[in-house]
């Protein structure tokens, strides 16, 4: 060390904040950042509208009903730590500061996207000090997207949370028995959200605009523009306000927000399209003809018509799934798979992921070979049924398991056809009345071709021609 090193004089330490004005180094998220006194940056329209009470929660029913778990933590009933999953913009951070609210707790937010091991241990021992003061008073830890927290991170929280030092809620769009360590998911209450339902954002929008903390009735908005907003939104709510916000910003005050007015704020033109109008049923319907005439490109546009107009995927999945029967069928035996696991898909993932899937089975059975002997088999056997032609089962096909059974003549006669090496044995199946009635009839395109091979044979042998 120098000599001039000898003698340098440490500064003297700073004094020591009160408890309530310890802050730790954390990079919280950034919405809920408080803006600067005398500053003129007003925060977003969608932070301004954060309900102040449960009251004002719109959708989440399933959560918010009396007596259920969310409810009771909100309402200050057995303190618990919670993690909260589901959609963007379902309010995930709003309850997070109502169960803050309600306990009286103090409340601190983190964004896993940028806060680390040290931001979480300097909340934590903020807490802990805010637990020793001469009034102690408990703190609500907020984790947006904890699921981005990396093992180390996620076991940093573990002591805090068993001891109750923090009381944690943690926000993930991820579902956290994938994403969350074991020992905090069996710590913490674990409860999903749903997307908002269109007539909670509708209500979100209406409420933004005449309520005083929003745009304080300067501004008016059409019924198409709402709906148009609405459909934006896709179930998200904080997309919806800031949409609102942006058209408000360009009309000013005293404007209307009209139809062209959101579609230039957001650059999205509006597809007229209705899920309850001629529109709901001209696309899918042009859309399965598509496909049946084997046109996977003017298909894929009906299917994007109707992805962006909102309409619910579970309703195109399910007419994927019987398009692979009724128009494709046993061409492609793969094709009923894909349109399954498209629908499958739908309902593991949701949009907007799953319309990678519903555009996979549509091309599959676009550019599938067709065949409608399947539908036609199945109807033209359901005719025969309902006109009568249903005749008594054949004897030596009937249950022979009961006592007595065999004294009545059923299953006497009957050929195992596995005791033959064809595994086809030479036997009367249908009732007299329909004996030699064709149904099934192969198209002879794809699969079906050797299956109509196959057909014949088989028939010659089991009729006994």
């Amino acid at each position: 060390m120098s000599e001039e090193g000898l003698f340098d004089v440490a500064p003297p330490e700073p004094e020591r904040p009160a408890v309530e004005d310890l802050r730790p180094v954390t990079r919280g998220v950034v919405e809920d950042r408080p803006v600067p006194a005398g500053s003129d940056v007003r925060p977003p329209l969608a932070v301004r509208m954060r309900p102040a009470s449960l009251d004002e929660v719109v959708g989440q029913d399933h959560l918010l009903a009396p007596g259920a778990p969310l409810r009771r933590l909100v309402e200050g009933a057995a303190p618990a730590s919670v993690l909260l999953h589901g959609p963007p913009g379902t309010g995930k951070t709003t309850l997070a500061r109502l169960i803050s609210q309600a306990t009286g707790r103090a409340f601190e937010a983190l964004s896993a996207l940028s806060a680390g091991v040290k931001e979480v241990r300097g909340v934590i021992e903020v807490a802990r000090r805010r637990l020793a003061a001469a009034e102690p008073r408990r703190t609500v830890l907020f984790i947006d997207e904890i699921h981005r927290f990396s093992r180390t991170q996620q076991d940093a929280l573990l002591g805090a949370v068993e001891d109750r030092v923090v009381l944690l809620v943690g926000a993930t769009t991820e579902n956290p028995s994938f994403s969350v360590v074991a020992p905090l998911l069996s710590r913490s209450l674990v409860l999903g959200l749903h997307a908002l339902e269109d007539d909670a954002v509708a209500a979100l929008l209406d409420r933004a605009v005449a309520d005083e903390r929003g745009l304080a009735g300067t501004v008016t908005l059409t019924d198409e523009a709402r709906a148009h907003l609405v459909r934006l939104a896709a179930g998200d709510g904080r997309r919806s306000l800031t949409a609102l916000e942006a058209a408000a910003d360009a009309v000013g005050e005293g404007g209307t927000i009209d139809l062209a007015v959101v579609e230039q704020v957001v650059d999205e033109v509006a597809v007229r399209y209705d899920r309850a109008g001629d529109q709901h049923y001209d696309v899918i319907s042009a859309f399965i003809k598509s496909i049946r005439g084997s046109d996977p490109d003017a298909a894929l546009h009906y299917l994007a018509r109707m992805i962006v107009a909102g309409e619910d995927p579970r309703f195109i999945a399910r007419r994927l799934v019987v398009h692979a029967s009724e128009d494709v069928g046993l061409a492609d035996p793969t094709a009923l798979q894909a349109a399954t696991a498209a629908a499958q898909a739908v309902a593991l993932i949701g949009l907007p992921e799953c319309r990678i899937a519903l555009a996979q089975a549509t091309v599959h059975l676009a550019t599938a070979p067709k065949s409608n002997a399947v539908i036609t088999a199945i109807d033209a056997a359901m005719s025969d049924v309902r006109s009568g032609a249903a005749g008594p089962v054949p004897p030596h096909l009937r249950d022979g398991h009961y006592a007595g059974a065999q004294k009545l003549g059923n299953a006497v006669g009957y050929r195992y056809p596995h005791d033959e090496r064809s595994a086809v044995v030479a036997q009367q199946y249908p009732p007299d009345e329909l004996v030699g009635r064709d149904y099934y009839a192969p198209s002879g395109r794809g699969e079906e071709r050797a299956i109509a091979e196959r057909l014949a044979r088989l028939r010659e042998v089991v009729r006994g021609r």
